[in-house]
């Protein structure tokens, strides 16, 4: 195919241009009635060296940089017709673009002229790995559910066949033994349940972080009356007067967690402690079990993430600390782990400390992008 018009191959051209040799002007002007002719976000026209001929402005907003920089410089891609890939454009600021690119071939003026249409898919790449990441979370959520249901619910099912079958006799103490039993696994149930719903509702929407002023010690309390008898093993030490800006929910549920995972897979007396910092509130929740393996630390807070060892001997999901962690951002804190040198684990919480005498709307929201300093390096 031969682009341009006018005079024939290997015929001169007005201005003095050599035999078989357009003019630089009306060179350029023929590129362009080829790059007109295509459609995409970008057009490079390169010859046969690999040299840039012409672009158009879609082109240079691609590279970042102008027409004129462009021009008469290597591509800097291998240009072959037909084939369709992509490259990653790097740009000047140090920033990259995922690029696709498809290339056609024609000829101007009996020479070789590549055409290479480029289109911005950097958005889109980042949409496919974002919904695949979702994806494998979700499958990743669906196997633990159906791990750590199957055996309450298999539990539950030989208790109430006991229960259920005539030819069994059993004393009243018996039964009064396997009803709770199968209390305490439906209870297990609900709070599985639970943080598979708020694990979702965190990966769907984000922490809600309704702020309001919320006394510390009142809510702490209230958790530990949750406990049962194992309030006993617990070890209070707050000021009266400390009040959090937090979600009061979300407040409830970090603590919740901390103390069931201090209980989980550490050992009591399990201390509590709040004191309050300039513009914030530290609390501290420390046990004295074993600790927390140095080598599994970076991933304590982590979805799902569970130690192998623990994973044999201790129900769980591996939601909860996430699930702290997540709300504490959410409302402007952090939540990290801290050893302890007398043995046994710290899992700290920071939040936004009310000033004193002000009232907070109950329902402004966190700060998203305000993060608590943490004590621990590295976090």
């Amino acid at each position: 195919m031969s682009a341009g018009g006018g005079s024939p191959p290997g015929g001169s051209r007005a201005g003095g241009s050599e035999p078989g040799r357009p003019d630089d002007i009306e060179y350029r002007d023929e590129i362009s009635q080829v790059i007109v002719s295509a459609s995409a976000d970008g057009i490079v026209a390169v010859d046969e060296e690999g040299i840039i001929r012409l672009c158009n402005p879609a082109a240079a907003e691609l590279f970042a940089r102008s027409a004129e920089d462009l021009i008469g410089t290597p591509f800097g891609f291998p240009i072959a017709a037909g084939a369709a890939t992509e490259i990653d454009l790097m740009l000047p600021t140090g920033g990259k673009r995922v690029v696709e690119m498809r290339v056609t071939a024609t000829t101007l003026e009996d020479e070789p002229l590549y055409v290479a249409a480029l289109r911005d898919v950097t958005r889109s790449r980042y949409v496919e790995r974002e919904l695949e990441a979702a994806l494998e979370r979700q499958n990743v959520a669906v196997a633990v559910a159906a791990h750590e249901l199957h055996n309450p619910l298999a539990t539950i099912s030989v208790l109430v066949d006991v229960l259920r079958d005539r030819l069994i006799a059993l004393a009243e103490e018996q039964r009064t033994e396997i009803i709770e039993r199968i209390a305490d696994r439906t209870a297990r149930l609900q709070g599985l349940v639970r943080k598979l719903l708020t694990a979702s509702t965190i990966e769907a929407k984000g922490a809600s972080a309704r702020v309001e002023r919320v006394p510390v010690l009142e809510v702490l309390l209230e958790r530990l009356g949750e406990l049962d008898e194992r309030s006993r093993d617990v070890c209070v030490s707050c000021s009266p007067d400390l009040e959090a800006l937090v979600d009061r929910r979300e407040f409830a549920a970090m603590m919740d967690n901390y103390l069931e995972n201090a209980f989980a897979y550490g050992r009591p007396p399990v201390v509590v402690s709040a004191t309050g910092q300039p513009g914030w509130i530290l609390l501290r929740v420390c046990d004295r079990g074993p600790g927390v393996p140095a080598a599994f630390v970076p991933r304590l807070f982590e979805r799902f993430s569970r130690e192998q060892e623990v994973d044999r001997e201790t129900e769980g999901t591996g939601l909860g600390l996430w699930i702290v962690r997540s709300f504490a951002r959410g409302n402007g804190g952090d939540a990290w782990h801290e050893p302890r040198k007398e043995g046994g684990a710290c899992f700290c919480l920071r939040l936004r400390r009310a000033p004193s005498g002000r009232r907070a709307p109950s329902d402004r929201r966190a700060p998203s992008d305000r993060r608590a300093p943490s004590d621990q390096s590295g976090e």
